[in-house]
């Protein structure tokens, strides 16, 4: 069984029509509104603590020395991660909601920023050894003044370290809610779920493309794809989550890539 610590922090999702974004946009993706409650989330539950981070974290290996920006940092997590295992590390998120609580998590003397991935940002060419960016390209609709940005900040042979949502876990999605005639895997779709965490009700609205228009969206902004993963969970989750997993040991839900800057 889940313990209630996990069930009291779990996110309940449900996919609603794309029109629920045009009733009031200024209350999509307002992670101001839920830092809180979705950091809380993100710290236990099984997809980010679980499955997502172990894997971006197990992707960079050893980082001991290395400088890491973190893209879209949220609340630190990775970001602490990472400094624990040695690295240097600067981050930079849209939510100051967010940051408020990566200030706390990591010190004032944290490098943290308020940015939005895809415009220009700060930091001098060929600042960073890796990029990570975890779960944040997949709320942009294009890609490219994004990576081209990230590649600029990389020194010739630094690493892109990616998570997205797995196009075809999307696609299963909107098959099991009736709602295929609204997707197409092949088209660069956005799609809208409604969350329920602590208590709070939210809108989260992101793109899906096919995989081969992530490759070649990588591949054009000077990226040689070094990795593309689709990672088991972290052990412990069978124990923890045995009724989400079942007997299978892999499970769907998202992509994993490492890009060289050639």
């Amino acid at each position: 069984m889940i313990s209630s610590e996990h069930q009291e922090h779990a996110i309940s999702t449900r996919l609603v029509p794309p029109s629920s974004v045009s009733v009031d946009p200024s209350k999509v993706n307002d992670y101001n509104s839920f830092a809180e409650a979705y950091t809380a989330a993100n710290e236990t539950n099984l997809v980010n603590a679980y499955y997502e981070r172990p894997a971006m974290l197990a992707l960079a290996g050893d980082v001991a020395g290395r400088r890491i920006l973190d893209a879209g940092c949220g609340s630190g997590l990775l970001f602490a991660a990472l400094r624990d295992r040695g690295a240097t590390v600067s981050g930079f998120d849209s939510s100051a909601g967010m940051l408020g609580l990566a200030r706390q998590r990591l010190g004032d003397a944290a490098d943290l920023q308020v940015a939005d991935l895809g415009s220009p940002l700060s930091y001098p060419d060929d600042t960073f050894d890796d990029v990570v960016a975890s779960l944040v390209l997949h709320y942009l609709e294009d890609w490219e003044p994004a990576l081209a940005e990230l590649r600029r900040v990389l020194r010739p042979g630094g690493r892109l370290i990616v998570s997205v949502d797995h196009p075809f876990a999307v696609s299963l999605i909107h098959r099991e809610a009736g709602r295929e005639a609204e997707y197409d895997y092949f088209d660069t779709t956005n799609w809208t779920v409604e969350w329920s965490i602590g208590g709070q009700t939210t809108l989260v609205s992101r793109w899906n493309r096919p995989l081969h228009a992530m490759i070649e969206a990588f591949t054009g902004a000077g990226f040689r794809i070094a990795v593309i993963s689709e990672p088991e969970p972290d052990p412990a989750a069978r124990e923890l989550f045995p009724e989400a997993i079942g007997p299978s040991r892999r499970f769907l839900c998202f992509l994993f890539f490492v890009l060289q800057a050639d």
